[in-house]
C-alpha cells in the first residue's frame, strides 16, 4: 500500500473528525483504561523544559505541559484542522505555541539537538516510516533527551471475543485470536462513516527501531489502570477484555 496514499487518507479523516475527537486522549492519559501520568510521573519536572509534541491534535497535552511551567511549546500534526482547533485551545487559556503542520514522517522544520522531551500520545501508530520518525526524533532531541509515546497494545487488535452461533457451546467469556501477532501488513478500519489505514507492529518492531535509531529504554509500561483491574460489577466486554490483555502500551527512552 503506498504511503503518501495511506497518509492523506488518514489526514483527510482528521481533517473531518478532528472535533469529535476534541480533547479525547490526552495527557494526563496515554490511553484507554490504562495508567495516567499521575500514576507513572515519566515527565518528572518540566519546568523550562523544551516540549515538542507529535501529532499534538487538539492541544490538549500540549496544555497539560504549559500549566507546568514547561519553557518551550512544539506540536505537529498532519490535520490542519487539528492544528487550528490547537491554536485557539491554547490561545483560549493564556499559552502559544509552535506549530507545524506536517507528516510526521517528514524531517521538520525545528532545530535539532534541541529538545529535552519529545513525546507522542496516541499518535506514533499512524507513522508509516517507524524507523524513519524514531530517527527524525532522536535528531531533534539534545543528549539524553528524553522520547515517550503511548500506543494500542500489540494484543488489542490480535484478540476478539468468541462467538459461537451453537446454543449448546457458550464461549461469549473466551477471547480468541482473530489476526495474526505477526501480521504488520496494513488494514483499513471502518470509523465514523468513514475508514483509516493502520498496521499492527510487534513490540520488537518497536524495541529495534528505538534501538537503532540511538535511543536506550528506560520503561516499557503495559499496564491498565486499577479501576479497570479491580472491577466487578456491571463489567462491559472492553473492561473484561482490559483484565486479560493490555489495552495500550507506553515506552519511555533516552537519547545515547
Amino acid at each position: 500500500m503506498n504511503n503518501s496514499k495511506i497518509i492523506e487518507n488518514n489526514k483527510s479523516y482528521w481533517d473531518a473528525n478532528a472535533d469529535f475527537w476534541f480533547g479525547t486522549t490526552a495527557l494526563p492519559e496515554y490511553g484507554v483504561k490504562f495508567v495516567t501520568e499521575d500514576d507513572l510521573h515519566l515527565f518528572g519536572d518540566v519546568s523550562g523544559k523544551k516540549m515538542l509534541e507529535i501529532c499534538c491534535g487538539s492541544g490538549h497535552s500540549l496544555k497539560y505541559h504549559a500549566d507546568r511551567n514547561a519553557g518551550e511549546l512544539w506540536g505537529v500534526d498532519l490535520s490542519p484542522k487539528q492544528l487550528n482547533n490547537a491554536k485557539k485551545f491554547l490561545s483560549e487559556n493564556g499559552y502559544t505555541a509552535n506549530l507545524i503542520c506536517s507528516p510526521m514522517e517528514a524531517e521538520l522544520d525545528v532545530p535539532k539537538n534541541y529538545f529535552d522531551y519529545v513525546y507522542s500520545i496516541y499518535g506514533i501508530g499512524w507513522t508509516t516510516d517507524l524507523q524513519g520518525t524514531f530517527d527524525n526524533i532522536a535528531s531533534y532531541l539534545r543528549k539524553d533527551g528524553i522520547f515517550i509515546f503511548s500506543w494500542h497494545h500489540t494484543l488489542n487488535y490480535c484478540v476478539a471475543w468468541s462467538c459461537s452461533e451453537r446454543k449448546d457451546i457458550i464461549e461469549n467469556d473466551k477471547l480468541v485470536f482473530s489476526k495474526s501477532y505477526f501480521d504488520e501488513s496494513y488494514f483499513t478500519m471502518p470509523v465514523d462513516n468513514s475508514e483509516i489505514i493502520l498496521c499492527n507492529r510487534k513490540i520488537s518492531t518497536y524495541v529495534n527501531a528505538l534501538a537503532k535509531a540511538g535511543f536506550v529504554i528506560e520503561q516499557m509500561i503495559e499496564q491498565n489502570d486499577s479501576a479497570t483491574m479491580e472491577s466487578t460489577e456491571d463489567i462491559s466486554d472492553k473492561t473484561k477484555k482490559a483484565k486479560m490483555v493490555p489495552i495500550s502500551l507506553c515506552f519511555k527512552a533516552r537519547k545515547l
